[in-house]
């Protein structure tokens, strides 16, 4: 534990970065490709409203993924910060309480959004055969929701100890689950979206069991809660957490504008979009680790004092992006004829396919640099600078822009204003990111936090 500790304080940031990066990435990669897999299975069905039903589906699922991804994010952050000033007792004690109100809330959200399926259906625009089998799938998934907490949050107490590579195989398990069921519920039993939602369920299960076992056996195990420590951190939890919430929830409401864009183009431009939805996190699932990854080393070199590494952490981050992204463009150009030849993708659903393999992914960039901004935000004590950001992409500049190329250039312009968004408000984030390191706009150490965790002090509200 004391050596994962020290590896973030000193050494090379890009080299930190980039090994937390990439060990994380192959996680996500396992559960992104058996997306994907799902996907050509589908769509090796001939029917589009399958597809299509799945790309409707998939962006009301992106909201309780979201509500995962911030709660990792919380106890993530709490438990770097612990971890950076030497307190390995509290993060063990923050680790179990944040699990505990993680389940909790899981329940209770995943029961309101159940009940409301029908709704949320209709409001991103499904109709008739595929409003009914984006329902039947939705309706076997969204239950299983409080796995995914306990996973999504089990992998960032993982990662904040660096221990990386175990939080990495817990996705890993759980991708392999997947793509081991997939093929016998789809195929094997004909069971269809229905085998395919099972499988899901499996996953997000096979993924809680894997995540919390390494914590149990090498990083001191979870003691018991207690509740008046518990009521203690629920405060720090929130303050990150909510506004953490509330920025990741701002992406799928910004999906379910495009997709409720795309839906007047018909179920051909919604299965494009959903293969593109299917095909970008595979293509940069290192970028999509990538906050998770370089959040617990600003977390621990702020929770230390060190504002230096901070900034050069950062700087780290945003070199290993655009590498990455110019790299991963090159390939997606080369080979966008056999993607789309892959999931039999024609007219419409072609064109998108080949939008995204070209201009659109090199402007990827922007989201990546979102992405680690919104990471910083989070560990330097401005959780709402990312909520912020988020939304502000997902609103104020994604909806005039998706109009405005929707009007012009039909499908095609949906996408390309969902692009456009990216670049102005991660344009923005870069700008505010390095303000707030240059202690312009940001707390200027962790020991505040840790000692008060109170709201004040996180939103730097006295300057």
């Amino acid at each position: 534990m004391a050596d994962a500790q020290a590896k973030f304080l000193s050494g090379s940031p890009l080299s930190h970065v980039t090994v937390m990066s990439l060990t994380s990435s192959v996680g996500l990669m396992a559960v992104f490709l058996v997306d994907f897999i799902d996907m050509i299975f589908i769509s090796m069905l001939g029917k589009a409203e399958l597809a299509a039903a799945v790309g409707y589906a998939g962006s009301i699922l992106f909201f309780t993924t979201s509500f995962s991804i911030g709660m990792a994010i919380a106890v993530g952050a709490l438990v770097a910060r612990s971890l950076g000033a030497g307190d390995t007792d509290l993060a063990r004690a923050r680790s179990v309480h944040g699990l505990t109100f993680g389940v909790v809330f899981g329940v209770i959200f995943a029961a309101l959004v159940w009940v409301n399926i029908p709704l949320f259906v209709w409001m991103i625009g499904a109709e008739g055969e595929t409003a009914r089998l984006a329902e039947g799938y939705l309706q076997i998934v969204v239950p299983s929701l409080p796995f995914l907490v306990v996973a999504m949050m089990g992998g960032g107490i993982l990662r904040a100890h660096g221990d990386a590579r175990r939080a990495m195989m817990s996705t890993i398990i759980g991708g392999g689950v997947n793509a081991v069921l997939d093929p016998i519920l789809i195929f094997g039993l004909g069971l269809d979206l229905t085998g395919a939602a099972l499988a899901s369920v499996a996953a997000r299960i096979a993924i809680a069991v894997a995540a919390i076992l390494p914590i149990l056996r090498h990083h001191g195990g979870l003691p018991r809660p207690a509740f008046v420590p518990m009521i203690r951190d629920l405060g720090p939890m929130l303050t990150i957490g909510f506004p953490a919430i509330l920025t990741q929830f701002a992406t799928p409401f910004g999906q379910a504008i495009v997709t409720r864009s795309m839906a007047q183009y018909g179920m051909e431009a919604v299965a494009g979009m959903a293969i593109v939805g299917r095909l970008m996190p595979v293509s940069f699932a290192v970028i999509f680790a990538l906050s998770g990854a370089v959040g617990p080393i600003i977390g621990q070199n702020f929770g230390a004092g060190n504002q230096a590494r901070v900034r050069q952490t950062f700087n780290a981050a945003l070199l290993f992006t655009g590498v990455v992204i110019a790299l991963i463009s090159a390939i997606l150009f080369v080979l966008r004829g056999p993607i789309a030849d892959l999931f039999t993708a024609t007219g419409v659903a072609r064109d998108l396919v080949y939008l995204f393999c070209g201009p659109l992914a090199l402007l990827f960039f922007f989201n990546g640099v979102l992405f680690v901004s919104n990471a910083g935000f989070n560990n330097l004590g401005h959780p709402f600078y990312s909520t912020w950001m988020n939304w502000g992409r997902n609103t104020v500049a994604m909806i005039p822009l998706v109009w405005l190329g929707s009007a012009l250039f039909g499908a095609p312009g949906v996408m390309v204003g969902q692009a456009l968004a990216g670049v102005v408000f991660g344009t923005v984030a870069w700008f505010l990111a390095l303000r707030v390191m240059t202690g312009e706009g940001g707390a200027q150490t962790g020991d505040k936090f840790d000692r008060e965790g109170r709201l004040m002090s996180l939103l730097n509200l006295r300057k």
